[in-house]
């Protein structure tokens, strides 16, 4: 159910966004510069699982991984004053996308495809998606998800920004939005 008698300067902010670009490394930041609570939805269904996500995967299967997945979206996108990372395949589900558009205040971090693949080697390890695709799989991926995110949200791209530069802009960024959209009287 929408959140739509939220006032704006409450509702919580999600990160999306490809994996690896910088969605939890920037919302903490991000949530310890607004005093709000940060929510890793894939920490949070590690906790669920109680095993690390690659390893939900293998056992329990992706269909399972993205039903808890939405499900705690959902949970976490209908409650005020948080700042949630959302994984880079969330988007993906129309229904859950919806969630978080309709809820929440929804910023795509973006980087480009050279810039990106450069942290290739560094998060393939910990992205079962990756794990057995080729470097020309990879790319398409890349691009496939790119147009989702694109296409329905606040986009910053990252290429040479440092994540600490990052969180400053769309802080920043948010609170001209809430003095535009919401003023507070003197």
């Amino acid at each position: 159910m929408p959140n739509q008698n939220v006032p704006y300067r409450e509702k919580s902010i999600v990160f999306t966004g490809f994996m690896g670009v910088g969605k939890t490394t920037v919302g903490k930041l991000l949530a310890t510069k607004l005093y709000r609570s940060f929510i890793d939805i894939d920490e949070e269904i590690e906790r669920e699982f109680n095993m690390p996500i690659t390893e939900i995967f293998d056992t329990i299967g992706e269909k399972a991984f993205r039903e808890k997945e939405k499900s705690l979206i959902e949970h976490f996108c209908t409650q005020k004053l948080k700042v949630i990372s959302v994984g880079g395949g969330a988007f993906l589900q129309e229904e859950t996308r919806a969630i978080c558009l309709s809820n929440c205040i929804v910023f795509a971090l973006d980087i480009s495809w050279e810039a990106w693949k450069e942290r290739l080697d560094k998060i393939k390890v910990d992205r079962p998606l990756l794990q057995n695709l080729s470097l020309e799989e990879t790319k398409e991926l890349f691009y496939k998800r790119k147009e989702i995110y694109s296409s329905h949200n606040s986009i910053l791209t990252i290429d040479d920004m440092e994540s600490e530069a990052a969180a400053d802009f769309i802080y920043e960024s948010l609170r001209l939005a809430w003095d535009l959209y919401e003023p507070t009287s003197k």
